[in-house]
C-alpha cells in the first residue's frame, strides 16, 4: 500500500516512516512542507495519504489545503489528517466532498502504533475515522438545533461509534447488543438525519456530516 506522508518535525517524520514501513506500507514520498506535499499527491496519487495539518510556510492549514486540492483532482483520495489540537473546522472541510476514505486523528494518538495503523488502514479503505477527542468536543457542545436533537441516546452512542469508522460488529461489541440491533438503530439515524437509500452515497458518511454539522 502506497503512502504519501507531511510533517516538518523530522523526528516524527522520520518515526512515523519507519513505523509504516515496519507495518508493510510503501511511503513513497516524505515531505515537510504544503507545496510538496501537493506535488507529491499529484504526482504519486498515494493508496493514502497521512498529511500534519499545519505545515510550513504558514504553519496554520498548508497541509489540509493541500489535501484538499489533491481530492479535487482525485476524487475519494483517501487522505488521514493529523492535528495537534482538535478543530471542528478541520474535520468539516475534509468532510466536505461526502467522499469516504478521510479521518482526523489527533498527534498524540501515532505513538499508539496499533491505533495509528488501523486508522490508516481503514482510512486507505475508504473508511471514515475521527479522533474520540472530536466526537467527545462534538457532544460537549449544546444540540438544539436540527434533526440530530431527535436521535435517542443510544442512537447517539451508535452514531458516535459510526463517526469513529467502526463496523457495525465493532459497534455491536463495544455497546453489547446484537448487530441486528445496531442495524435497527442505524436505519433509524438515517430516517430521523433524512437520508435516503441510495446505491451511490456513502450513508455513514452523510450521517456523520450531519453529525458535525448539528
Amino acid at each position: 500500500m502506497r503512502v504519501v506522508l507531511a510533517e516538518d518535525l523530522f523526528l516524527l517524520r522520520d518515526g512515523l516512516v519507519r513505523t509504516l514501513t515496519e507495518h508493510g506500507f510503501d511511503v513513497v514520498a516524505a515531505v515537510d512542507n504544503g507545496p510538496s506535499l501537493l506535488r507529491a499527491l499529484l504526482e504519486h496519487r498515494p493508496d493514502v495519504a497521512v498529511v500534519d495539518v499545519r505545515l510550513p510556510p504558514g504553519f496554520t492549514d498548508e497541509g489540509l489545503q493541500a489535501a484538499l486540492e489533491a481530492r479535487r483532482h482525485h476524487p475519494g483520495l483517501p487522505v488521514l489528517v493529523l492535528s495537534q489540537y482538535v478543530d471542528q473546522l478541520y474535520a468539516n472541510e475534509l468532510l466536505a466532498s461526502e467522499d469516504g476514505g478521510v479521518g482526523y486523528l489527533l498527534k498524540d494518538r501515532v505513538t499508539d502504533t496499533g491505533q495509528f495503523i488501523d486508522a490508516v488502514r481503514r482510512v486507505a479503505a475508504g473508511g471514515t475515522v475521527l479522533d474520540p477527542q472530536v466526537i467527545g468536543r462534538l457532544l460537549s457542545r449544546g444540540d438544539a438545533r436540527g434533526t440530530i436533537s431527535a436521535l435517542t441516546p443510544r442512537e447517539r452512542d451508535v452514531l458516535e461509534l459510526m463517526a469513529e469508522g467502526r463496523s457495525n460488529a465493532a459497534i455491536a461489541g463495544t455497546l453489547h447488543f446484537s448487530e441486528s440491533a445496531v442495524a435497527k438503530h442505524t436505519a433509524s439515524i438515517f430516517a430521523k438525519l433524512g437520508i435516503a437509500p441510495s446505491t451511490e452515497d456513502n450513508r455513514r458518511v452523510l450521517a456523520v456530516l450531519a453529525y458535525l454539522r448539528r
